[in-house]
C-alpha cells in the first residue's frame, strides 16, 4: 500500500510542480502530443496511486488493487489530457471588425427615425456588439436588419430584412 501511496503522492507533487512552474518549463513535460501533456501524467499517476491505495485497503488483493488503480488512471489521465488539449486548442473567437460585418443580420434595439441613428445589436464571432445605425426608412425596436454598408468603425447602414 505505501507503493501505492507514494505513486499518488508523485502524481501531485508533478501536478503542483507544473502549476507553479509549467510557464517557465511550457512543454517539457509535455511528449507525443497536447493529450500526453504533464497534466495528464500527473492525473494518471495521482489516480492510479490513490485509487490503488484504496482498493488494497478494502481489498488486500494486490491483483485487484492494480487493476483498478490502472482503470482510475486511465479515466482521470485520459480526462486531463482532453481537457488539456481542449484548452490549448482555445475558441475560434476573433476580434469583432465592423468591416466584416456586411451582410450580417442584426436587430434593431433602439429606434432609427428617418434620417437619423439608432442602434443595432449583432452576435458576431460569439461577441454581442452594440452600433449606431442608420437606415433609409424608420425603423422601430426589434425590427430584424441586415447591414448593408459600413459608414464608421462605430456605425452602419441597414435595411429590413425579409
Amino acid at each position: 500500500m505505501i507503493a501505492f501511496l507514494l505513486i499518488g503522492a508523485v502524481g501531485i507533487a508533478l501536478l503542483l510542480f507544473s502549476l507553479i512552474v509549467g510557464d517557465l518549463l511550457d512543454g517539457l513535460l509535455d511528449f507525443g502530443g497536447d493529450l500526453f501533456s504533464g497534466a495528464a501524467m500527473a492525473g494518471f499517476l495521482g489516480a492510479f496511486g490513490f485509487g490503488g491505495a484504496i482498493s488494497y485497503a478494502q481489498s488486500d488483493n494486490m491483483g485487484l488493487s492494480i487493476g483498478v488503480g490502472l482503470v482510475a488512471g486511465l479515466v482521470v489521465g485520459a480526462g486531463a489530457g482532453w481537457a488539456s488539449y481542449q484548452l490549448k486548442q482555445g475558441g475560434d473567437e476573433a476580434n469583432v471588425r465592423t468591416g466584416d460585418l456586411t451582410g450580417q443580420p442584426a436587430t434593431v434595439i433602439s429606434a432609427i427615425p428617418e434620417n437619423g441613428y439608432g442602434e443595432v445589436s449583432i452576435v458576431a464571432s460569439g461577441h454581442i456588439t452594440k452600433l449606431n445605425a442608420r437606415s433609409e426608412a424608420p425603423l422601430a425596436a426589434g425590427t430584424p436588419v441586415t447591414i448593408t454598408a459600413v459608414l464608421s468603425a462605430t456605425s452602419v447602414l441597414v435595411e429590413r430584412r425579409g
